[in-house]
C-alpha cells in the first residue's frame, strides 16, 4: 500500500484572496506611518525655509545699507531696491549702488507663496532704540501680526491718541 502524501488539491502558483487582502493592509500600514511622519518635517521644513529667506535678506538689507548709507524706503521701492537700481534724487547716491543685492531668480516669497513684509521705521516718529526696519513672513496662514510670523513681526499694543498716553500714565495719589 503506497500513501500519497501530496493533497488532491495542487495549487499551480495563484494568491489567494486571504493573501492579497493582507499584503494591502500592510501596504495601506506602510503608506499611513509615511504621511503621518512626512507631513510634519514638510511644515517644519517650510518654517525653516522661511527663516533662511528672512535672514538672507536682512544680509542683503545690511548691505544695501552699507553701500547706500541708509535702508531703502518705500520711496525706493522697499525690497524691490535690492533687487533694481532706484531712481534716486541724487546722482551720487545712485552711482553707489552696487545690486544686485539679491540673486536676480529670488523670489522675495515665503514658502507660501506670501510676499515678505518689509516696514521701514518711520524716521519722525522713530526712537533710538527702535529697529530700523521690520522684516517678517505672514507664516502659513498669510495673516500678519499673529504667532505664526516668522521674523521681526512683534504684537504691539499702539497708543491711539495722546490722551490715552496720558491716561496710561496717570497715577491716582487719593488726593481729588
Amino acid at each position: 500500500m503506497k500513501i500519497n502524501l501530496k493533497s488532491s488539491k495542487s495549487r499551480k502558483g495563484a494568491f489567494t484572496l486571504i493573501e492579497i487582502l493582507l499584503v494591502l493592509v500592510i501596504i495601506g500600514l506602510v503608506a499611513t506611518a509615511v504621511v503621518v511622519n512626512l507631513i510634519p518635517q514638510q511644515e517644519g521644513a517650510e518654517r525653516n525655509t522661511a527663516k533662511i529667506l528672512v535672514d538672507n535678506v536682512r544680509s542683503s538689507l545690511d548691505t544695501y545699507r552699507l553701500n547706500i548709507g541708509r535702508y531703502p524706503t518705500e520711496e525706493d521701492g522697499g525690497l524691490l531696491a535690492l533687487l533694481k537700481k532706484p531712481e534716486y534724487e541724487n546722482e551720487r547716491l545712485g552711482a553707489k549702488w552696487s545690486g544686485p543685492y539679491v540673486k536676480k531668480d529670488t523670489a522675495l516669497t515665503d514658502p507660501w507663496g506670501n510676499q515678505l513684509v518689509y516696514e521701514p521705521a518711520d524716521p519722525e516718529f522713530k526712537q533710538p532704540e527702535d529697529p530700523d526696519y521690520r522684516l517678517y513672513s505672514m507664516g502659513p496662514n498669510g495673516i500678519g501680526g499673529d504667532e505664526d510670523d516668522i521674523g521681526d513681526k512683534e504684537n504691539e499694543e499702539e497708543v491711539e491718541s495722546l490722551e490715552e498716553l496720558g491716561e496710561a500714565g496717570d497715577t491716582t495719589t487719593g488726593n481729588e
